[in-house]
């Protein structure tokens, strides 16, 4: 059953990261998920036909002047609708129920004692569990007709329920990990509540995208770009699956690639997908390009345009070619690997503020010719990793750690020259090569390593003074870079990686650990 056949769960977003991270726990249900936004109305959720609603946490208080409403007209339309956090405060006051300032706050893990045990919501769970809380108001009294099915020490009414409505909420957040039971809550919602079939995978997502590149690129021909991370190489397959050899793959070497990256894409990814590559040789324009640009926000829409004008000249190169051999087929088509949390991250979802610009999002430029091809936008990392498996790529490109696609120009704190891209390219190898002998490659998300070029410290080297520049070791765990911590890693592995690189590259003689989580800081330096 395709995305397009099949009725969605809308997530209403009222702001903060909680709308994506309900939308990843409702997919790992196998139910196919959809963020709006909270201004959206009864007409236009009606003209969606969803088959659920979950309303978010926020960050607000419904008593706030201008604090996010809901449109009570949602929940006369019939459909199951579950309330979280203030999206269950903001249900309780448009059914008529009363939001008390309570003065008593509860942050963080808080028990909860459960009453309704055999409800839908509810049942089959303990009467005491732990549950995340993030609150200063609570519900004090709920709608008429609503059964209270759980309450906390400061909060009498914790979780609510009409099942002859269909209308539900927990004041709780089941879709934070540390709430016990919260995963058991969602699908007790979505498939006891709402009657969904947990029948949505990775395996929909080809089908249903499949399908759309068909009907959007036609006989057009189609360029990709590939950075050798995992986005764009599951983009440019799932092209491919759709339209052949309309599609033709273009690597970019920029100079701002890691060791190996090239052979990879050429070696690797053209065996297993059998698609057409070019590869464009352009480290001297993009190094022309960024010459005395320290800004990292600068920094991104630079390599961002050179890599829409390196595209365009390959297209017109295969215009060309194509002219030569009386093929038919304009290059329209541009395909990019941008997921959710890019799209987030840029400004694109409700009530989140622009934190940076992606290349592939905030970064391309206006002037740009082609149409973008976007088939893994509403996409996290984890589910692009399974199509990429259910595409038949191999482990060593679906399995890689995420990479940017600005490469090591934004690891790079300062000017970006060649000789520090050698530097950072040694220095990014020592410390792959060490997290792998350690068997440590799946227990981090990724760890960016990071030059800072404009930062000298002094040190000891060869029983000589030295002057030289730190890099920053980031190891990070995340499900899907929304939020992130960093890595405990054992303390011989890191040491090991400082002594090679402090021996091994020169013009490093100090190693860092950065132990910030996201928030409040990024996974990337710029």
């Amino acid at each position: 059953m395709s995305e397009t056949e099949q009725r969605p769960v809308l997530v209403v977003d009222f702001g903060a990261q909680y709308a994506q991270l309900i939308a990843r726990r409702v997919r790992e249900a196998n139910v196919y998920s959809e963020i709006v936004p909270h201004s959206i109305t009864a007409d236009e959720v009606k003209a969606k036909d969803p088959a659920a609603i979950v309303l978010s946490g926020g960050p607000s208080s419904v008593y706030e002047q201008g604090a996010p409403a809901l449109d009570g007209g949602i929940l006369e339309l019939g459909v199951p609708v579950l309330g979280i956090c203030y999206g269950f405060q903001a249900m309780a006051t448009a059914l008529g129920g009363e939001v008390a300032q309570t003065g008593q706050r509860e942050y963080g893990a808080t028990d909860v004692t459960v009453t309704g045990t055999d409800s839908v919501l509810l049942g089959a769970q303990p009467e005491s569990q732990v549950t995340w809380m993030s609150h200063g108001d609570s519900v004090a009294k709920a709608p008429e007709g609503f059964e209270v099915l759980a309450s906390s020490a400061s909060t009498p009414v914790a979780a609510f329920a009409s099942d002859e409505r269909k209308l539900y909420g927990v004041q709780w957040h089941p879709e934070v990990k540390h709430s016990v039971h919260g995963q058991a809550v969602l699908e007790n919602f979505l498939h006891r509540a709402a009657g969904l079939p947990g029948d949505w995978n990775s395996a929909n997502v080809i089908e249903e995208q499949v399908a759309r590149i068909k009907e959007q690129v036609g006989s057009a021909r189609v360029i990709a770009g590939l950075s050798g991370g995992v986005d764009s190489a599951v983009a440019a397959a799932l092209v491919h699956e759709a339209v052949g050899d309309q599609l033709t793959c273009v690597f970019v070497d920029h100079g701002l690639l890691r060791a190996d990256e090239r052979k990879q894409v050429e070696e690797d990814y053209v065996a297993s997908t059998g698609v057409r590559l070019v590869t464009v040789d352009a480290e001297q324009q993009f190094l022309d390009a960024l010459a005395g640009v320290s800004d990292p926000e600068q920094k991104r829409k630079i390599i961002g345009r050179e890599f829409i004008r390196t595209f365009e000249a390959a297209a017109e190169a295969l215009v060309l070619e194509a002219q030569a051999s009386a093929s038919e087929g304009q290059v329209k088509f541009l395909v990019q690997g941008t997921l959710y949390p890019d799209v987030v991250e840029s400004g694109g979802g409700s009530g989140t503020a622009n934190i940076k610009s992606h290349h592939n999002v905030g970064g391309l430029p206006e002037d740009m010719t082609f149409e973008l091809v976007e088939p893994l936008r509403t996409l996290f990392k984890d589910e692009v990793r399974a199509v990429g498996r259910e595409l038949g790529l191999p482990e060593v490109i679906v399995g890689r750690q995420p990479f940017p696609g600005p490469g090591l120009g934004i690891r790079i704190v300062g000017e970006v020259t060649k000789d520090r891209l050698e530097l950072l390219r040694a220095a990014d190898k020592i410390a792959r090569e060490e997290l792998t002998a350690a068997g440590l490659d799946e227990e981090i998300w990724q760890c960016p390593v990071v030059l800072l070029a404009d930062v000298r410290s002094v040190g000891v080297q060869g029983d000589g003074r030295t002057y030289g520049h730190p890099i920053v070791l980031r190891p990070v765990s995340s499900e899907d870079a929304m939020t992130a911590d960093w890595t405990r890693l054992p303390y011989d592995t890191l040491a090991k990686i400082s002594n090679r690189i402090t021996n091994e590259v020169p013009d490093v003689n100090r190693v860092v650990l950065d132990v910030t989580s996201k928030p409040p800081g990024t996974i990337e330096w710029e």
